[in-house]
């Protein structure tokens, strides 16, 4: 894990509003990727900048206990042109604390990254956390996802 800086970016993509109660999240956010990859959402995205797909978590009710919602999407270079059932979200970027889950994707490393940053002492800031799944992630079960969590300077 270290401290970078992410840059203001725009996103295009679906979403749902979840929470980690109960298991719910696991059960939307799977729905949501299979959307995703089964309806090819990847490339109705207009303006992309490259192909990495992100995952982003934000709009926290309060941290994450509570309702938040999902993006899965990309980023753009703008969001002029919004598809039909997508939406367009800009992040203003900030300090971050980078983590990278390595592994079988299917095999729920990221999760279990997950798992563990919840239960480390981070003064977040509940703005938007993010997975990138880029190039290193094209083999699944050999994957490697950089998870992004916003912390306060």
């Amino acid at each position: 894990m270290n401290k970078i800086t992410v840059k203001a970016f725009k996103v295009i993509g679906i979403s749902v509003r979840t929470t980690n109660e109960n298991g719910q999240a696991s059960k939307d956010i799977g729905e949501l990727w299979s959307k995703f990859m089964t309806e090819g959402i990847l490339d109705k995205i207009p303006n992309k900048i490259d192909n990495a797909v992100y995952s982003i978590y934000t709009e926290y009710e309060s941290d994450h206990t509570k309702p938040y919602t999902t993006i899965l999407g990309c980023k753009v270079e703008n969001t002029d042109n919004i598809p039909d059932g997508m939406i367009a979200k800009t992040f203003e970027g900030g300090e971050y604390t980078k983590y990278i889950a390595k592994g079988d994707l299917m095999k729920g490393v990221v999760y279990e990254e997950w798992t563990k940053i919840w239960n480390e002492d981070l003064d977040r800031t509940y703005t938007a956390d993010f997975e990138v799944y880029g190039e290193k992630a094209q083999n699944p079960s050999d994957a490697e996802v950089d998870i992004l969590i916003a912390i306060k300077k």
